[in-house]
């Protein structure tokens, strides 16, 4: 039986869960919805407030606001998933790795996680990005390097623990390959923490995306990011405050959106959660 605070949590997930899928749509569709070219000045129309013509007012070299934060979403959403699928994937095969063999190998990476895990990984991907040429794809890299380290040490003490199960001793029993039990016995019991873990980083990478975009370092201009539109805008804060509060409020409204997502997914598939 179904319980009304069960109820209201399946309620809250399905009305998230569908806010996701209209982020990834307008991100889809951006070129196709956006009211005007996100690179289209207008001189006539400096630092306008929202109106009829542009909701969300113009820049301060008359570009449409709107248009820009929706182009941006692609940026933002793209960076986020695809550094969190990598950072996952690395991280997840660092963790078989070392929880499964444990000894030697255990220590090597033990190590190699904790010297990751001892910078601060807003500062540690700003050092990485000072080292690539500024763009998507250095953003990418530098916070992959960044993320892995805590999928791993998470999957870590998970394949340590299921290693001692009784079934993975019956398959080496039975002559089964390393491989074999790594990737068929011991990585399904992790697929559904993966998947809790990545919901509960994709707002942690896009807010840091719009952090290393601040600072000049993601995403060059002109092309619109959300953090770059804050940065671009802050001296403008007194006067034009429309410039930040737009993008600001879509980091805010995205990461929000994520992290109670993977929220929600954790009180519903995590045994460990009791509700």
């Amino acid at each position: 039986m179904i319980t009304k605070q069960a109820f209201a949590k399946n309620k809250t997930l399905l009305i998230v869960t569908s806010l996701i899928i209209v982020l990834f749509a307008i991100a889809v569709f951006a070129p196709v919805i956006i009211p005007y070219h996100h690179l289209q000045t207008d001189l006539d129309h400096l630092k306008e407030p929202p109106s009829a013509s542009h909701w969300f007012g113009t820049d301060t070299v008359g570009r449409d606001i709107l248009s820009r934060v929706i182009y941006g979403s692609r940026f933002s959403l793209l960076i986020g998933f695809s550094t969190t699928l990598l950072s996952l994937c690395l991280g997840l095969l660092v963790g078989l790795l070392a929880g499964y063999f444990g000894g030697k190998v255990d220590a090597c990476f033990t190590v190699i996680i904790d010297l990751f895990l001892a910078f601060p990984s807003l500062l540690l991907a700003i050092g990485i990005s000072v080292l690539l040429p500024p763009g998507l794809l250095s953003t990418i890299i530098a916070l992959c390097l960044v993320g892995w380290a805590s999928f791993a040490r998470l999957f870590r003490g998970i394949v340590f623990s299921v290693r001692q199960s009784i079934f993975v001793d019956a398959a080496k029993s039975i002559g089964c390959s390393h491989g074999r039990i790594l990737f068929s016995h011991i990585l399904p019991h992790c697929i559904p923490l993966a998947v809790i873990a990545a919901s509960l980083k994709v707002g942690g990478f896009i807010l840091s995306e719009s952090a290393l975009s601040f600072l000049g370092l993601g995403v060059q201009p002109p092309l619109p990011t959300w953090g770059s539109m804050v940065s671009l805008s802050r001296s403008y804060l007194p006067s034009a405050p429309w410039m930040v509060f737009f993008p600001g409020g879509a980091i805010a409204l995205t990461v929000f959106v994520f992290n109670l997502f993977g929220e929600l997914l954790r009180d519903m598939f995590d045994p460990s959660i009791k509700v």
